[in-house]
């Protein structure tokens, strides 16, 4: 009934549009590319090759670029998904993994795993505006509230968030979560933060007017990835244990639907116009493709060698 129900709303807020315009970018950090996907079909039609070791991905809103850390080279890469080639690189610290826009589109910011650190870089010129060292060891994702006023960092080897002020540019809060933090997600109001907790298999639920874990609650096996659909009713959550995705109602915070993927999935992304969600299945070398609407298995699409994250346009 839950699931219906949820269904049901989420289709009269996103239209049945055709995907034809969209793709789909799989990091696949073990081959050394990026495998590129047409939504409409799910069948791989290109690779990106040359550059490095890339992990963390995204897309910036009214940008056709795309956004790739190289590992290999501790580097921003800069991609025209139309011609497929790096345009631009930007230095950043060492290891660089997960890359997000902020809402305004201005910056990036990417967490730097051996320098502990997180760059903002401008969209605008390519140049890092600032970097902040943060407590955590290991930094792995570094994800804007919508309002852009703050950025939260989780990493590898912590048990806290760490909370970067951007417009004061340093780390003004930490917020206990749990051993070893992973993928980050807000509500759409901000209101809420929700991070995966890898080794203590939880969900934490933050509360960002106090900056403080309200809730704690398991989800599944090893939660490692999260993503919010758009419409804010529903979490998705990557159990790398169980080889699935769990669908979470926002309201109840009850798991509403688990989705059988690949093994070890681990980041996603969802297309514009909230239809369907990609997850990297680092282990089984593929991305599994899920109806984000009745939350069932539609795909598995052969990529290149541990894919490590996807991002769709």
């Amino acid at each position: 009934m839950f699931k219906a129900s949820i269904a049901c709303f989420i289709c009269m807020l996103f239209s049945i549009s055709a995907s034809a315009q969209h793709q789909v970018f799989s990091t696949d950090e073990g081959s050394l590319a990026i495998s590129v996907i047409d939504a409409k079909t799910d069948e791989v039609v290109s690779s990106i090759n040359g550059v490095g070791k890339p992990r963390g991905l995204t897309f910036c809103p009214n940008d056709s670029r795309l956004f790739v850390t190289d590992q290999e080279n501790a580097q921003l890469m800069v991609i025209d998904v139309l011609e497929q080639v790096v345009k631009a690189r930007v230095d950043l610290g060492k290891s660089p993994e997960a890359v997000y826009c902020s809402p305004s589109g201005q910056l990036v910011a990417v967490s730097n795993e051996e320098s502990n650190s997180v760059s903002f870089i401008s969209t605008h010129d390519l140049k890092t505006v600032f970097s902040v060292t943060v407590k955590g060891k290991n930094p792995e994702h570094s994800v804007f509230s919508p309002d852009g006023r703050f950025v939260l960092v989780s990493a590898e080897e912590a048990d806290q968030v760490d909370v970067i002020d951007v417009e004061q540019k340093r780390q003004v809060a930490s917020i206990e979560v749990g051993e070893r933090p992973r993928g980050i997600a807000f509500s759409p109001d901000g209101k809420r933060a929700y991070v995966a907790v890898e080794s203590a298999s939880l969900l934490a639920v933050i509360d960002m007017a106090q900056l403080k874990t309200v809730e704690k609650l398991v989800v599944g096996h090893r939660t490692n990835g999260l993503l919010m659909h758009p419409s804010g009713k529903v979490l998705f959550a990557t159990n790398g244990g169980d080889a699935e995705v769990a669908v979470i109602d926002t309201q109840t915070l009850q798991v509403v639907a688990r989705v059988p993927v690949g093994q070890r999935p681990w980041n996603m992304s969802i297309t514009p116009d909230g239809r369907k969600l990609y997850v990297a299945a680092g282990r089984s070398n593929a991305v599994s493709v899920v109806d984000a609407i009745e939350f069932k298995a539609l795909k598995s699409i052969p990529v290149g060698k541990l894919p490590w994250g996807t991002a769709s346009n």
